[in-house]
């Protein structure tokens, strides 16, 4: 998570302008998928850099799975199939770690 919002962060307006073009022919209407395009990168970023400082762990697992569940959304709206099998890996690995923190 931290290396997607450090990659996409620098190219931030490449990287919205990319994830518009990409969702044009979705459900989703374009002023929620604006503001998510700038938004996600930051995100993904802090997610990622509490995931490694370990702050708030629970918080920040919940936090991933309900992007990665925005982001299935997103990908299952426009027929991106290999997308949702990589954001499905990415939320059972999130649940695994928050199952396992739970338990400690």
């Amino acid at each position: 998570m931290f290396g997607h919002g450090a990659v996409r962060l620098p190219k931030i307006q490449v990287f919205s302008s990319w994830m518009m073009e990409t969702m044009a022919e979705s459900l989703i209407p374009q002023f929620l998928i604006l503001p998510f395009s700038y938004a996600l990168p930051i995100i993904e970023l802090l997610i990622g850099l509490f995931m490694l400082i370990g702050f708030y762990v629970r918080y920040t697992l919940m936090a991933g799975i309900i992007l990665m569940s925005l982001l299935i959304l997103g990908s299952c709206s426009i027929e991106n199939w290999g997308a949702v099998g990589a954001q499905l890996l990415h939320a059972i690995y999130f649940a695994i770690l928050l199952l396992l923190n739970e338990r400690k």
